[in-house]
């Protein structure tokens, strides 16, 4: 077998079992809703506001990218 240059983008990809997942679901989701009631308390209009907001919405839906073995 060789290696041939097919121009496909190899992927890489991160399995979970359920329970873990679920776990690890739910601390991410509970973490990036803190960071946003964080950036709206220190001020929804300010750099760090928005900064940690983004932060907790990326954070809260870094687990959509996850699989899980069942």
């Amino acid at each position: 077998m060789t290696d041939a240059d097919t121009g496909a983008v190899p992927t890489r990809s991160i399995e979970l079992s359920a329970r873990t997942y679920r776990h690890l679901d739910r601390a991410s989701k509970l973490l990036g809703v803190a960071l946003v009631a964080l950036g709206l308390d220190m001020g929804g209009d300010t750099l760090t506001g928005v900064a940690l907001g983004v932060l907790g919405v990326a954070l809260a839906l870094a687990t959509v990218f996850v699989h899980t073995n069942q």
